[in-house]
Formats: structure tokens, sequence, C-alpha cells
């Protein structure tokens, strides 16, 4: 499908970033709306899950618009390809550490809060720029430099229980999931949204998936 004839539907449900996921897309020409609706959603040809803040409220969030069982019948049984960033892919986990409370569980890990050592070099939330190791082949990261740097911004992170499901791990004193990928659904903890070219070349192999 031509990317310019997609659409693409950055799902609001109050805490998401949601209007600079949407210009970077606008500037590759991505066909991209702002919705909540069932109607909106169902009629999307993918779907964006952006996100920052807290876990729980999140969760609570989703459940009051109506959308738990819609993006649950959309993701796993209708296979509609879903990106989640930050927040949004810490929610297609099982259960999180941040409010006790359970994710999607489309992937089979859990998120915990960074637990670093040394608290001088490592401050929590990680904040800046780092670099993704790939773990497999993705089209998603097709043409992107090996030393390519993404902006992360998170307190918590995924721990993974299948490594067939993890796309990419990023170094914060230690080794943590920093991309996870499964049939149709890709999460990130970066944002690719604030990453400047790199994120912007990313975003468009998701529309050209």
């Amino acid at each position: 499908m031509n990317q310019n004839n997609q659409k693409i539907v950055i799902i609001n449900y109050g805490m998401g970033n949601l209007n600079s996921v949407k210009r970077k897309l606008r500037k590759i020409n991505g066909n991209a709306v702002i919705a909540n609706d069932y109607h909106s959603i169902e009629s999307a040809d993918k779907l964006i899950l952006p996100g920052v803040g807290h876990f729980a409220m999140a969760v609570n969030n989703i459940k009051a618009l109506a959308l738990w069982d819609v993006l649950n019948e959309l993701v796993l049984v209708k296979k509609k390809p879903i990106l989640g960033i930050c927040l949004g892919m810490q929610l297609m986990a099982k259960q999180s550490e941040e409010g006790n409370v359970e994710g999607f569980g489309w992937f089979d890990a859990d998120v915990v809060r960074f637990k670093v050592n040394n608290t001088l070099q490592y401050k929590v939330p990680h904040m800046g720029w780092n670099n993704v190791s790939l773990r497999k082949q993705s089209d998603l990261f097709n043409k992107i430099p090996l030393a390519a740097e993404f902006y992360f911004v998170h307190s918590f992170h995924i721990q993974s229980n299948k490594s067939d499901e993890i796309l990419g791990t990023t170094n914060y004193e230690y080794e943590f999931v920093s991309a996870l990928e499964k049939e149709n659904i890709i999460g990130l903890q970066f944002h690719p949204e604030k990453s400047h070219d790199v994120g912007e070349k990313l975003l468009l192999n998701f529309l050209q998936l």
C-alpha cells in the first residue's frame, strides 16, 4: 500500500505527546490523525500508541474510553500493525511495577524500574541520546546506521521473557530491552519523533511495512 494512501491513527488516551508524532508523520507525507473513537481507530491501516507518564493511569484512561477490548481485537484478531512508543511500548507488556497493574500482554515481558548502582553517572530517569543494538533483522531499521542514536526519557524499562521478541537493546549501566517486535506489533522505548533524521527514517520504514 502506498504510504500516502494509508490512514495512520495516533491513539489519544490523554497521555501522549501526540502532536509531535503527528507533525513528524506529516513531514514524511504520512496521513496521520489523532483519535480515540472506535470508528476512526477501527478504520485505520496502521496504529500508533504513544505515551508519556504513569502506567496505571494510562491503563485506567484506555479502559475509561472503552478502548481496551477494541485494541485487543484490532491487534490480536485483525492483526492491524501497531507501533508503541515509550509508555505505549510498556503498555504492551504483561504488567508493570509502576502501579502494579496488568498491561495488554501482547509481549511476554514485564516493566521494571531502573535499578542502577552508580547513581552519579547514571541518573534516573534515563534521559538523552543512546544507541540501539539490534538483536534480529527488521525492516523497521532498514538503512539506519548501526551507530545511530535515539532520544530516550524514561524511569522504567522492559524485561522480556522471550528472546525472539527482542528487536533491540540499549546499555545504561546495564543492558535493557529498547525495542520489541512480533508479527504486527512493534514497541520502541525511545522517541522516534524526537530523534531527528534517524527517527524520521524509522517512522518512514514503519509506514512502508
